[in-house]
């Protein structure tokens, strides 16, 4: 009974949403109801300890979640309105006309940069919204964001869910990486054929997408091995997304008609840098205050910082907020300052600002009310109960599901690096008992924890959010769910076989 009571908030957020094409304002509060009256009936949860866990979660939902997501649609919105967005869809067209390309520049190369960066929901945001602008659907672009936004979550703002799985579990972040590259290395492959397949499925493009899928793949694969080998959690996701920008772009060029490459490009430098100016000095200030950096990052770390603490099960949970290594933050100063670059004038800019507020209240309502529910299903015991279930009920077969775990978590918290901390010490701990590799069981928590982000309702409220789309999660959704079912079956079978 106490498994049955756990699954319903999952169960019933993914009916509300995939079934009865719910919203996700409506369907997460719905959810968050069920899920408080489940903690104080079924969980014996105190009422105290039911309002502060909703708090905690209302806090980590605003920071840094929301405010990443309001800057990231605050960038994009910039850049319509100093028209400077034509430009970037001219040199994307440039590269190449070829859909097909365009599609895997964007969602793989420039989001898995994005994601490698900064994270927490700019890899769908802004790729989505671009895609969008060069004229593609909004579902299709919602969901080959999603579905590319998972295997770099692996080592996403720059490497923090796998440093964060090293500190939970006491392992060895060399050890953690290697194993986490290992085993989404099939997809490392698989992903960019799908993204590709979804774009063009003609059949006479099969052997040109398995070429580019293999060339792309392999770049990733052999840059991402070598990095996370030799230099740990904080590189593998930039350096393969560089590589992969490179290959896309030389393979776009190489590949192009005659027509194309006859045709000249009228773009000067000048405007294309400053049309890029936003993005590149997000980018700027994010290795400039990233781990890349330790002395400054360290000294920023520590000053202006918000510290609340709150009482959850009898003991202190402390959030915190270092405002000068914000990620949301960043974007803001990022495109602030390249909007002026750009010509804008400072009360243009936040009229921008407060009409990309008043476009995505929605959104605020459905993460705050998610990212409530996750923390209230932690703090009460249920993720914990199902995880346990699944495990006991599994034994020897375990490794098979042990990245279903971090799916599960990611899909209730939205964070591969929540997953971990949720999940990390069970995974550790399960292996000890059937006696597999703690490394590798552990890192398949963050591998099924990529797969996870698919389908998390949270990455689909920022999908939605980019292309004004709210009200359609359940639909993504419903698209999503296959390719993330596949992709942690696939996950479940690599680590089952190698463990």
């Amino acid at each position: 009974m106490t498994l049955i009571l756990a699954v319903i908030p999952v169960l019933l957020l993914i009916i509300l949403m995939a079934f009865f094409k719910m919203s996700g304002d409506k369907s997460s509060i719905i959810s968050l109801i069920v899920t408080m009256l489940i903690a104080l009936f079924g969980f014996a949860f105190s009422v105290d300890n039911l309002f502060y866990s909703f708090l905690y979660g209302a806090l980590k939902a605003v920071s840094p979640i929301l405010i990443i997501i309001l800057m990231a649609i605050f960038s994009y919105n910039v850049l319509l309105k100093t028209e400077k967005m034509e430009i970037i869809k001219q040199q994307f067209a440039s590269i190449s006309t070829d859909k097909s390309i365009q599609v895997l520049l964007l969602t793989w190369g420039f989001g898995g940069l994005l994601e490698a960066m900064a994270g927490f929901g700019t890899a769908v945001a802004i790729p989505a919204a671009i895609l969008i602008s060069l004229g593609f659907k909004p579902i299709f672009s919602a969901t080959v964001s999603l579905i590319a936004n998972s295997v770099a979550t692996a080592f996403g703002a720059i490497g923090t869910p796998v440093l964060v799985l090293a500190k939970e579990t006491n392992l060895d972040v060399l050890h953690l990486s290697t194993n986490v590259v290992l085993q989404l290395s099939v997809l490392m492959f698989l992903i960019p054929l799908v993204l590709l397949f979804l774009t063009d499925s003609k059949l006479k493009s099969l052997p040109k997408n398995i070429f580019l899928a293999l060339l792309v793949g392999g770049v990733s694969l052999v840059s991402q091995y070598l990095a996370a080998k030799y230099m740990g959690a904080e590189s593998p996701a930039i350096i393969g997304s560089i590589l992969s920008i490179i290959v896309i772009v030389v393979y776009g060029k190489l590949t192009a008609s005659k027509e194309e490459k006859a045709r000249k490009s009228h773009l000067k430098t000048k405007d294309i840098l400053n049309a890029w100016s936003i993005y590149l000095l997000i980018l700027f200030l994010i290795i400039l205050t990233s781990p890349l950096f330790p002395g400054l990052r360290h000294t920023l770390e520590n000053n202006w910082i918000t510290r609340i603490s709150l009482p959850i099960n009898a003991s202190t949970v402390n959030y915190t907020i270092s405002w000068l290594t914000h990620a949301g933050v960043l974007l803001f100063i990022g495109t602030f300052i390249g909007g002026l670059i750009q010509g804008a004038k400072i009360k243009d800019l936040f009229i921008v600002l407060w009409n990309t507020v008043k476009q995505l209240k929605k959104t605020f309502i459905t993460v705050i009310c998610l990212v409530g529910l996750s923390t209230i299903m932690d703090s009460s015991g249920m993720i914990a109960v199902i995880a346990t279930a699944l495990a006991t009920a599994t034994g020897s077969l375990y490794p098979l599901f042990a990245p279903v775990i971090g799916c599960l978590g990611t899909f209730i918290t939205g964070s591969d690096t929540s997953s971990n901390i949720l999940f990390g010490k069970l995974q550790a701990s399960v292996a000890g008992q059937i006696h597999v590799s703690p490394d590798w069981l552990s890192a398949a928590n963050t591998v099924g924890a990529t797969g996870g982000k698919i389908i998390s309702p949270q990455s689909i409220a920022i999908a939605t959010s980019a292309g004004n789309q709210q009200g359609k999660e359940g639909e993504i959704l419903k698209a999503a769910i296959p390719y993330a079912l596949v992709y942690v079956a696939i996950t479940g079978i690599i680590v089952y076989i190698f463990s």
